[in-house]
């Protein structure tokens, strides 16, 4: 039984699976993505990411201790130069497992593992998700929000409701007022007419 066994062997020996998993580590500090298994992966990701947060802390020590791991300068130095800069602000979770087809000879869970701060569409897309849903921790304020919401859309629908009825009368009055002025024109034009027929006579 292998029971409470967490290190996945891959099918090989401890020496194959450090110098692999150490030359992965290079190809993805340098590279910023690569394309692997999925077992690979997630035991890619338990090597390499307590050497991320060790690159944070730029001693000699600890370059001392990530080269260890790596052996590899080039990507040594490309991790605190680098990769640390940019991820300094992140508390873990460096990397990201996006699964892929499977492979074509073997029908292997395929993935592509990438540092999560080198891909800028996933960050676009984060951030303008973040701005669209606003997630609250009781049901009661979010209906209160969908209230006021709609509450002000009702006045903002009253409001051109009542410019209108306003305009509406102004225009009546304008249309009555020239019915008085004919009114008005008609007595006068009844007494021309009478004074007419008067000097007529």
């Amino acid at each position: 039984m292998r029971h409470g066994k967490k290190i996945n062997h891959l099918g090989r020996t401890a020496s194959h699976r450090k110098a692999m998993l150490s030359n992965m580590a290079s190809s993805l500090i340098l590279h910023k993505r690569i394309t692997t298994t999925v077992a690979k992966a997630k035991a890619l990701r338990k090597y390499v990411e307590p050497l991320i947060t060790k690159a944070k802390a730029d001693s000699t020590h600890s370059r001392r201790v990530v080269f260890s791991y790596l052996q590899n300068k080039h990507s040594v130095d490309a991790l605190f130069n680098e990769v640390a800069d940019k991820v300094a602000n992140r508390p873990g979770g460096y990397t990201r497992i996006i699964k892929m087809n499977n492979r074509l000879g073997d029908n292997a869970e395929m993935c592509i593992m990438e540092l999560v701060d080198y891909n800028e569409l996933m960050l676009t897309e984060e951030k303008s998700a973040g701005k669209k849903t606003r997630r609250s921790r009781r049901g009661g304020s979010s209906t209160s929000k969908s209230t006021g919401a709609k509450a002000e859309s009702k006045k903002e629908a009253a409001e051109p409701k009542a410019e209108a009825k306003s305009e509406e009368p102004k225009a009546e009055t304008k249309k009555a007022a020239p019915k008085k002025e004919a009114k008005k024109a008609e007595p006068k034009s009844k007494s021309s007419e009478e004074n007419t027929e008067d000097k007529g006579e």
